[in-house]
């Protein structure tokens, strides 16, 4: 009897053990954020004149910095007397392009929606672990004309929610191939929507940008995804990441070999503009490696792995490992 009880409180304190060891492992349900969702898209697409000019007001008060985006750097019309403003809106919905992509969006709206309770939730963990950390006001969704997914202010985000179409839809699918790659439409999956919303806002004020060599690169994004993970602790790592599930099961199939090629070529140290750019930012392929079967951005995913490595070996929380010196992170990288 004593054997048993003793082995009960070994298994429970060890249970307890690894659930605190794990940073991502937290409850935050009585976080409660103040985020609200508006449809600006919507608003000037499908108000009529009065409710037009009432939030063409609104909006110039209340989301300045994102309304000023959406109708002087999008649709060009610029911050303009009520009259102008509403001609130019009626020039804008007579277009048949533009109707047709309005029609897409109208349909995609419910399905963003259906994910809001979603982005708050992660923002809710993301207050969890940075209390006095920032979060948006307002979040709007936008007819970007696929200029941009996410665009952050100090207070707002604006979702370009044309992004999120899907490769099928007809829209999509007719964008120019020379400047809309198949990569580029296959990554316009909703699935990504609520990544998305919380990596911009924390790549923008929670992650300072850096301009040093390629380790630096790799880790500050490793930290970005980090803190992603701890929005969404349940979504699945190639969401977080971006990836297809076989592309984040080739990034960990060939993490060694990866890392391996970064060593031979003498690169994590290399300050490289070029070099940077290809082993971050999106395409079809991270270019330079001999295989060009890998995904994208594998940059971001060696550094992803780089902070899980230094946090299983750190008890720390998420605001200290923001500050943390790369080259820490570098030297407590071992692949498992």
């Amino acid at each position: 009897m004593i054997l048993r009880y003793s082995f009960f409180i070994l298994f429970f304190s060890l249970l307890f053990s690894s659930c605190k060891n794990d940073p991502l492992n937290i409850d935050a349900s009585n976080v409660i954020v103040d985020v609200k969702f508006t449809n600006i898209d919507s608003a000037l697409f499908y108000n009529d004149s009065l409710s037009l000019i009432q939030a063409h007001r609104s909006f110039k008060k209340e989301m300045e910095n994102i309304y000023a985006y959406e109708i002087g750097h999008v649709l060009k019309i610029g911050d303009v007397e009520d009259s102008a403003f509403f001609n130019s809106i009626q020039q804008f919905r007579a277009d048949s392009s533009i109707q047709q992509l309005e029609q897409s969006l109208f349909e995609l709206t419910p399905n963003l929606k259906a994910k809001e309770n979603g982005v708050k939730n992660g923002f809710s963990h993301l207050k969890y672990h940075f209390p006095q950390g920032k979060i948006p006001r307002n979040i709007a969704y936008l007819n970007a004309l696929f200029t941009t997914a996410i665009f952050c202010t100090e207070e707002e985000i604006g979702v370009g929610a044309e992004w999120y179409l899907g490769k099928e839809n007809q829209i999509v699918q007719q964008l120019n191939t020379q400047y809309f790659f198949d990569w580029m439409k296959e990554a316009m999956d909703e699935q990504f929507y609520e990544r998305d919303v919380l990596t911009g806002w924390i790549e923008t004020h929670y992650i300072d940008p850096v301009n040093g060599n390629l380790a630096e690169n790799f880790v500050r994004w490793g930290k970005i995804l980090y803190l992603t993970e701890a929005s969404f602790p349940d979504k699945e790592k190639s969401v977080i990441l971006r990836y297809s599930p076989e592309n984040y099961k080739w990034a960990l199939d060939n993490e060694e070999e990866f890392w391996s090629y970064l060593v031979k070529e003498k690169l994590l140290f290399k300050i490289d503009e070029r070099t940077t750019r290809n082993m971050i930012k999106e395409g079809p392929f991270t270019p330079g490696l001999p295989n060009q079967d890998s995904p994208d951005r594998l940059g971001q995913f060696i550094g992803w792995r780089m902070v899980h490595q230094y946090m299983k070996k750190n008890e720390i929380s998420l605001e200290e490992l923001v500050k943390v010196n790369y080259n820490d992170i570098l030297q407590a990288y071992e692949i498992d």
